[in-house]
């Protein structure tokens, strides 16, 4: 009987002692930092790389994580920082839907202690922003724009040609630094008649495109073909994100662009997502901007682990991100041109893709 009850308290005695490291263990990885990531959509493939390859990477390290998609609808990007909040992280991550619609949960995080950063998307007007970790987004234009210069000759002389412009979502940032830097190489082509539009839609205001949303980019381009193209070609199309680009691809095809007789222009695009690598593979998408995500998470998390161990996150730009109360402290990524001879280099050398994926032989 008394060795039952030793055997008994033994078996006790071991699992209130596996409880206590189990309670340890919690404990531990509750006090190494929780962090919330708050990404805008997950109908976009980059934002669920994004936010994945945050995930991971915070998890090999020991934090504690809380990722949430918003579906690009603001009041559900708000409701879930709100909840973020109130779960009591240390640190928010956020890609922002409408960078211009936070300032008040900012506050609230920022009454609660917590450091926010922003991510790849400028938060604007609040003074309690941390850090921003992106891409050089002006570059990106720029580098768009030297790619439709260089194919149409244009240093050369070469011309008129005809081109359209079609921008980012006007609630977004970057797209304003996606066209300046595009409008910087392109501009003075236009005002020489070198590049003609013929649609005289060049500003910000005409061209946007909300949500960065390729079905109305693919509604847009329709207007322009039948308004303005029913005697003349289309040159070259200046697209800030592969969403827009495949939509502007659907409506040209749409109207015979694509044969031998009536190629397709030249189309940029930005972020090297699956389905317009395969496009430009494909010959029809003509390059894009390759935008590493897996470094960006890399930078976004060590900024979010410099904010919990009470250090200076490193910064490469204290001067160009003014979010209309102060400028934030950034770190800016090189963005990378792709075209079709440069698919293999940069996205299949590097792992971001497989051959099979992208259906390279």
């Amino acid at each position: 009987m008394r060795r039952g009850w030793l055997a008994l308290w033994s078996a006790v005695l071991l699992m209130a002692l596996t409880a206590c490291n189990l309670a340890e263990s919690s404990a531990g990885d509750k006090d190494k930092g929780y962090v919330g990531l708050a990404m805008p959509t997950k109908s976009s493939e980059r934002w669920v790389a994004d936010g994945k390859n945050m995930e991971r990477l915070f998890q090999e390290k020991g934090y504690k994580t809380d990722l949430q998609f918003a579906e690009d609808v603001v009041e559900n990007q708000i409701s879930q920082i709100e909840n973020m909040i109130t779960k009591g992280v240390d640190v928010i991550v956020i890609a922002s839907i409408d960078g211009n619609t936070l300032t008040d949960v900012i506050k609230k995080a920022h009454d609660q202690g917590i450091r926010v950063i922003a991510y790849d998307r400028l938060i604007r007007n609040t003074e309690h922003l941390s850090y921003y970790a992106t891409f050089d987004n002006f570059q990106v234009g720029v580098q768009q724009a030297s790619y439709i210069e260089e194919k149409l000759g244009l240093k050369e002389g070469k011309g008129p040609f005809n081109i359209e412009l079609f921008g980012g979502s006007p609630d977004d940032n970057n797209a304003y630094f996606f066209y300046d830097g595009a409008m910087s190489v392109l501009k003075p082509y236009i005002d020489s008649g070198q590049l003609v539009v013929r649609s005289k839609q060049t500003t910000m205001a005409q061209i946007a495109t909300l949500r960065w949303d390729g079905a109305l980019a693919q509604a847009r381009m329709d207007n322009l073909i039948s308004a303005n193209y029913s005697n003349a070609n289309l040159d070259a199309v200046l697209s800030p994100y592969d969403g827009i680009s495949i939509g502007i691809i659907s409506s040209l095809k749409g109207v015979g662009y694509g044969s031998a007789n009536k190629p397709l222009p030249i189309i940029t695009g930005q972020d090297a997502e699956l389905a317009s690598v395969k496009s430009i593979v494909a010959g029809e998408q003509t390059m894009t901007i390759f935008k590493d995500t897996r470094k960006l998470a890399e930078k976004a998390v060590d900024m979010a682990e410099s904010i919990i161990n009470g250090q200076e996150a490193e910064v490469n730009d204290t001067e160009t991100y003014d979010n209309g109360v102060k400028v934030v402290p950034a770190y800016l990524l090189p963005p990378v041109p792709v075209d079709a001879s440069a698919v293999e280099k940069e996205l299949v050398e590097t792992g971001y893709y497989t051959r099979e994926e992208i259906g390279l032989k």
